[in-house]
């Protein structure tokens, strides 16, 4: 403790009155039956392989039932040596980028294989748009820089299918943070960036210096800070402030297109969210905030979108998203 901190009585905090219904019901549920598991040490590999494995396979049966459910077709690709899942929705949208190329969070660490393909077919089916998801290589076995060349080898791919100007990109969580680095790396590479960017609750600063960490520690449902680690397993070697690591630390200025960015007051990550959105806006890109109130990470029930308040957060994001694809695009078909 330094001589700024500020010490707290212990209080309890009970669930905000202004939330729905359904909302308070989820986040209740969520508090009674939340039972964090030990991470291993970072400096135990086979322990990560193990632990990854036996949570994954958690929710398997969920996961596999989901993605053999009606909604969309699918089909694995690989595009410029990245694996990536191409989901199509039964029911298209009008005023919809061609293609949302997404980048699934998980914490660096989770997510891989029929879970890509299940988080890809979920927003294929909540946008009615066609959504390419990158099943992105990751650590242990797969530090910096792989998932991050991963990303940016299939949205170079992309580019052989679609005119920049008919892609959105959108990344959740530790996706999030590889989308906002894949700007990044874009630029530096020469390459066009997409019409859009959607940053659902990112993960932008390995250096652990928002602090909502600190101040929502406990208070979010969904994630704690021991969480984050997978982020330290991901950066391997690199430096924890390198803008390609922690975004937040980069030159924004250029290479971002319009962004909107998603997160909640309960949110362990609220404050990478708001102040990459600050950052955003200083260096003079337009970029949207929504902050839902009473929100965990991730959302109250992203899975069917039951509540009230995910229904009114995804409502806004389509909104959004028609405003910067209002003519469909021109873009070359898939």
């Amino acid at each position: 403790m330094t001589d700024a901190s500020l010490s707290l009585p212990a209080r309890a905090f009970d669930l905000p009155r202004s939330l729905s219904a359904e909302a308070r019901k989820v986040l209740a549920n969520a508090y009674a039956n939340r039972k964090p598991a030990p991470f291993p040490s970072l400096d135990d590999p086979d322990a990560w392989i193990s632990f990854v494995a036996e949570r994954e396979a958690l929710i398997s049966p969920m996961v596999d039932a989901f993605v053999a459910a009606p909604g969309a077709t699918s089909e694995r690709l690989d595009m410029g040596g990245a694996s990536v899942w191409l989901c199509s929705p039964d029911v298209r949208q009008e005023h919809r980028p061609k293609a949302i190329y997404q980048i699934h969070g998980g914490g660096w660490v989770f997510g891989r294989g029929s879970i890509t393909h299940a988080i890809t077919k979920l927003m294929a089916i909540s946008t009615g748009c066609n959504v390419y998801g990158v099943d992105y290589r990751m650590p242990p076995e797969h530090p910096y820089p792989t998932p991050l060349d991963d990303c940016l080898a299939g949205y170079r791919a992309m580019l052989d299918r679609f005119a920049p100007a008919d892609i959105l990109i959108a990344g959740q969580s530790a996706g999030g943070n590889l989308a906002a680095a894949l700007m990044l790396q874009i630029r530096d590479t020469g390459l066009p960036a997409p019409a859009a960017l959607f940053l659902d609750t990112p993960a932008v600063d390995l250096t652990m210096a928002s602090d909502s960490l600190y101040t929502n520690e406990g208070l979010d449902s969904a994630i704690g800070i021991a969480d984050l680690q997978g982020g330290f397993l991901y950066a391997g070697r690199a430096a924890l402030d390198h803008p390609y690591v922690s975004p937040i630390y980069g030159d924004l200025s250029t290479g971002f297109p319009p962004t909107y960015l998603r997160t909640g007051t309960r949110d362990l990550l609220l404050s990478d969210t708001v102040r990459f959105h600050t950052a955003l806006r200083k260096a003079g890109v337009s970029a949207d905030l929504y902050v839902v109130e009473g929100m965990p990470h991730g959302g109250f029930d992203g899975t069917t979108a039951a509540t009230t308040e995910d229904q009114e957060a995804r409502a806004d994001l389509l909104r959004w998203i028609s405003l910067h694809f209002n003519d469909n695009g021109s873009a070359n078909a898939a």
